[in-house]
């Protein structure tokens, strides 16, 4: 294969989603139904014959996990736990449910969001340099196991969308277990976008 293909996959149900608060970096594990997404998934992938070389994924319990549950049941047996694939630092809003008071209602690309966590433009730079990482690799099919919004900005980094703050932001939604799928021509420098897939897990891969 001289082409990549990265298939993008948010982690399963976590106790945090269920519990509706800012997860951050804070190690929610997957709840019972997030384990049966991600097994659901798996399976779906396996009897399509979807493969790939190597995992990529978040060291955090929701996302580690779930890696775990597709590289057992695809049989593969390289997963890489890299930091730079966590979600972003909510500083202080970490643990407290959405919609509570915060300073950061018109925040700057440049604004630590929660006083102490990460700035956009921080994170921009991470999914960045994880994009670089992954370019590292020979050409080939691989999975990456991570979080919602730190996956957007590597869908912005591999798109060339530029940074900018909240709500002016283009955003893809990923609910748990959805994916996208991208490829990469080393040829032409050229990003395509395959598909997103949020519709069920049993859907052909990669679905719209």
């Amino acid at each position: 294969m001289s082409r990549y293909r990265f298939v993008l996959l948010r982690h399963g149900e976590s106790e945090g989603n269920v519990q509706g608060v800012h997860q951050g970096q804070a190690d929610f594990p997957l709840t019972p139904r997030g384990r049966a997404q991600a097994y659901t998934l798996a399976k779906a992938w396996a009897s399509q014959g979807v493969q790939f070389q190597k995992i990529f994924a978040s060291p955090l319990a929701r996302a580690a996990e779930t890696a775990q549950i597709i590289a057992e049941v695809l049989g593969i047996e390289e997963i890489v736990f890299d930091p730079i694939w966590k979600e972003r630092d909510k500083g202080q809003l970490t643990g407290l449910p959405f919609g509570s008071p915060t300073s950061d209602a018109n925040p700057s690309l440049f604004h630590p969001v929660g006083s102490t966590g990460e700035s956009l433009w921080e994170v921009h730079r991470r999914a960045a340099e994880a994009v670089q990482r992954l370019l590292e690799n020979p050409p080939g099919q691989y999975l990456v196991v991570s979080h919602g919004g730190i996956l957007n900005l590597v869908i912005h980094a591999m798109l060339g969308i530029a940074p900018q703050p909240y709500p002016h932001a283009p955003s893809f939604r990923l609910p748990n277990t959805a994916y996208i799928a991208l490829e990469y021509r080393p040829d032409t420098h050229r990003w395509l976008v395959l598909g997103l897939c949020h519709r069920s897990p049993e859907a052909t891969f990669p679905c719209v």
